[in-house]
């Protein structure tokens, strides 16, 4: 069973799926008129300005709770683990195809969010519901291909979303600190609970502040190591350039090795068009489904430009790839190699950090997936289930389970990528509205601040 899974794994985690992927990011990035390089310095002060929030408008949570929720699911394991094992198997030139993913996937995830938005609708119980799932069903007319998003979005979350992550953080903390797996099941599951179970104003309250603190320990981390050591930075950026485009670059079939895992660790680090952020965004208070989507979009730039490239460009210039370490402990080795013992536990205690908030991120993605399927009846039902498989994935060994996840996560991206390219138009519409009016907000700031001189 085991053998078969990874079969399916590598196909549907294969060169078409990841052609797809990238070639939806290419074309909404044409459609769309190279948005995401026109707009980022504007998103990011949309994102990072309380006073920008439009409290009068319908949601549950702030664009920046929104983002942060968003960041949390994304910021995970793989930003560690998953660099890692791209340049151990595609070579250090794969950290330039994950920012080459990265930049086209900002316009994916642009566009993820502004449908998100638009086709939201509000539950009984007065809370906004969206995602690929309502905007296959109420803009493309395909509510087929929305239960096959949710149900494959309702197991990824028991997985990857769950048990694989409290499993992750038990095997860290047992390695590097000789605690128990099952008192860190306990832990997890008790703190996870306390936000979890008060729903998405409590997941946004909790990432709000949670995120940023997680994530800049680790970015920091990285950043004395490049400070300190900055003689060899630029040879190791070289090596990342002159890589990507030679030897396994463009060898091995229709998409070489390199590219092949560096496309796919960016889209499993970022989960640009994999369908499961907008989810989030949905919940965001936004007067247009544009300036949300704009804040979206920025967090393809810090999960993977920013975070992705910390971890990447350090492994590079500590040059233990290929000595037989991969994944977390190679990440481990190479902040040691530069921090000595301190190094391993800002990445023992990145892999915690990351993993639970990974785990608060997808049980509100899961819930909505549940909840499209069933009812919102079944939430509280849900929450509780959530909860308790953290405890169970912490003390189990998931190798099957990592692998079922691994196919319906890859699964979500289809139905949900069909949905980007059938409402393509629907999203450049909404653009052009939300910009011009961004453009009499812009003037409007300028003549305020001069009639105040």
């Amino acid at each position: 069973m085991q053998e078969l899974i990874n079969d399916i794994s590598g196909f549907v985690w294969g060169p078409p799926t990841l052609i797809l992927i990238v070639g939806t990011g290419i074309y909404l990035t044409l459609r769309l008129g190279f948005l995401q390089f026109r707009t980022l310095p504007y998103a990011l002060r949309l994102a990072f300005s309380p006073k920008r929030q439009d409290k009068a408008s319908k949601g549950d949570i702030s664009h920046y709770e929104a983002l942060t929720t968003a960041m949390a699911a994304t910021i995970g394991t793989g930003n560690i683990v998953g660099v890692a094992t791209a340049v151990v198997l595609g070579g250090p030139g794969a950290v330039f195809w994950m920012w080459i993913t990265a930049l086209f996937g900002m316009a994916t995830k642009y566009a993820e969010a502004i449908l998100a938005v638009k086709y939201r609708v509000e539950n009984s119980k007065g809370e906004m519901s969206g995602g690929p799932m309502y905007y296959l069903e109420k803009g493309l007319n395909a509510k087929w291909l929305g239960i096959l998003f949710a149900i494959f979005g309702a197991i990824a979350a028991f997985g990857i979303g769950n048990m694989v992550q409290s499993n992750s953080v038990s095997d860290a903390l047992e390695s590097s600190f000789s605690i128990p797996t099952w008192a860190t099941g306990i832990a997890l599951t008790l703190f996870a609970g306390l936000v979890i179970l008060g729903g998405i104003k409590s997941i946004g309250k909790v990432t709000a502040y949670f995120v940023p603190v997680m994530a800049l320990f680790y970015v920091l981390g990285g950043l004395v190591i490049i400070v300190m050591n900055f003689n060899i930075v630029p040879a190791a950026i070289g090596l990342i350039f002159s890589d990507a485009f030679t030897g396994s670059a463009i060898s091995g079939g229709i998409l070489g090795t390199l590219i092949r895992y560096g496309v796919a660790r960016g889209v499993f680090s970022n989960e640009a068009g994999l369908g499961s952020a907008p989810i989030a965004a949905a919940a965001a208070k936004t007067d247009y489904p544009g300036r949300q989507a704009l804040v979206s979009m920025t967090q393809v730039f810090i999960d993977t430009i920013i975070v992705c490239s910390i971890t990447g460009i350090t492994i590079v210039m500590a040059g233990l790839a290929g000595g037989g370490l991969e994944g977390g402990p190679l990440t481990q080795a190479s902040f040691a190699h530069f921090l000595g013992d301190w190094g391993g536990h800002i990445v023992t205690i990145g892999i915690v950090l990351f993993a639970f908030s990974t785990l608060v991120g997808w049980s509100y993605y899961g819930e909505k997936c549940f909840a499209y399927l069933f009812n919102d009846k079944v939430v509280p039902i849900y929450r509780i289930a959530f909860v308790i498989a953290i405890f169970w994935g912490a003390v189990q060994t998931l190798d099957l389970v990592w692998g079922i996840s691994d196919v319906m996560n890859a699964l979500m991206a289809i139905p949900n990528l069909i949905g980007l390219l059938g409402l393509s138009g629907v999203v450049v519409y909404e653009t052009k509205k939300f910009l011009k009016v961004a453009k009499q907000e812009k003037e409007q700031e300028r003549l305020a601040k001069a009639s105040g001189e």
